[in-house]
């Protein structure tokens, strides 16, 4: 196959794919988000398994990799329901992180044009423990960031999706051509034409 073929394609998005899903897994281990960071880590794993189905020529790979994108679609629309509290989610739940601790996202306090003030507790309470953080200024509210990274990963799926099933019927068509020039036709014309010679057994 040529390079401007659908398969280089999805070698090229897979490698996106990787690219973009590294740069979340950062922010999300920055913000502690433990449920995405599990589930950008079971994304890598599949978007490379993808990437070696392809290069490999592995169609058996490739139907994984197209059935995690499904899922990867709907994980991330999830996502975005939560950040702009849809049907009743809340961003302001612990459900990102477990429940485990009270991080929020890594945006939330440091997005474009932010500025992070940590507010000291009452006299009553020790000098260094802070209670409170204030944030002001920022261009881009953190959950419309969350939402923009949620909606190119749902865009480079869905192109994925689309490319690695054009490559699986690639591929299937390339085995089954195979198999009709050199497999049957061929095992049947040596058999037609190879010469049995009987076989003498001396006492």
């Amino acid at each position: 196959m040529g390079c401007c073929t659908g398969r280089c394609s999805l070698i090229c998005l897979c490698a996106l794919q990787l690219l973009s899903a590294l740069e979340r897994q950062i922010f999300d281990f920055l913000g502690f988000q433990w449920a995405p960071i599990l589930g950008n880590f079971l994304h890598i794993i599949v978007v490379i398994l993808g990437l070696f189905g392809t290069i490999q020529y592995r169609p058996r790979y490739i139907v994984v990799y197209t059935v995690w994108t499904a899922l990867w679609v709907t994980w991330n629309v999830f996502i975005i329901c939560f950040y702009l509290e849809v049907g009743g989610l809340s961003k302001d739940t612990d459900l990102m992180t477990f429940n485990i601790s009270v991080h929020r996202s890594w945006w939330r306090e440091h997005g474009p044009g932010c500025v992070r003030r940590v507010l000291p507790p009452s006299a009553h309470g020790a000098m260094d423990d802070y209670t409170y953080v204030s944030v002001t200024g920022c261009i881009v509210d953190f959950q419309y960031l969350e939402v923009i990274h949620s909606a190119i990963q749902i865009l480079l799926s869905l192109v994925g999706f689309v490319y690695a099933c054009y490559v699986i019927s690639i591929f299937m068509e390339e085995e089954d051509t195979f198999d009709f020039i050199g497999g049957l036709d061929a095992h049947s014309y040596y058999q037609d034409h190879v010469e049995l010679k009987p076989v003498n057994l001396s006492k």
